[in-house]
């Protein structure tokens, strides 16, 4: 299987993983050129085949994202040996990926989390200022396993992205709220150059 420089985890991956894999990617692709760093996402119990669902396609789009040509995934254990770092929607997908492939623990956070820790470090952890991907995913990987126990939110759920598929409105709009409030942070540590904050 090909490298995947972002792998994105989530349950039937046509919501939250998709979700979070094109925005990743638009970072990348700003950094390093339209698809130089593949971004890639599965699912737990995917939905194998299917597209992007509908509303969680709307939230993407009004992030400023794009969910065309989008086919779900079952995760396997080749995808996650093959990433440089596999951010997952939840803790539970966290550990579904650590049992699938236990070397992956020390590069495997929750969406959420690795973008927790980088808040609260801030400059007091460098990156690497070159343009080899793998030295800025060794260097944050290295950054969320440091930190991971010293750097918690005050409630663990805090670190997990809800479940939209099948419910209401609202918890769409509780999805995008979580991703929107944690991509600003990711955006700048992959260069995508959000520092304001902007989609």
């Amino acid at each position: 299987m090909d490298d995947i420089g972002i792998l994105t985890v989530c349950t039937g991956n046509v919501c939250r993983s998709p979700l979070m894999e094109r925005l990743l990617q638009r970072s990348l692709d700003r950094r390093y050129g339209a698809g130089a760093v593949p971004v890639r996402s599965a699912g737990t119990m995917a939905l194998v085949g299917s597209p992007m669902d509908e509303r969680a396609a709307a939230v993407l789009r009004g992030m400023g994202g794009d969910p065309e040509r989008f086919e779900a995934r079952r995760l396997v254990e080749p995808m996650i040996s093959s990433a440089a770092l596999v951010l997952t929607a939840t803790r539970d997908h966290r550990s579904q990926v650590s049992r699938m492939h236990p070397r992956a623990m020390r590069r495997t956070f929750t969406f959420r989390e690795l973008a927790h820790i980088l808040d609260r470090v801030g400059d007091a952890e460098e990156l690497p200022p070159g343009e080899d991907p793998a030295e800025l995913f060794a260097r944050l990987a290295e950054i969320g396993t440091t930190h991971r126990g010293l750097r918690r939110p005050a409630r663990q759920e805090d670190l997990d992205v809800v479940d939209p598929y099948r419910r209401g409105d609202e918890v769409y709009a509780q999805m995008r709220d979580q991703v929107a409030a944690a991509y600003p942070t990711l955006d700048r540590a992959l260069g995508g150059g959000g520092a304001d904050g902007a989609y």
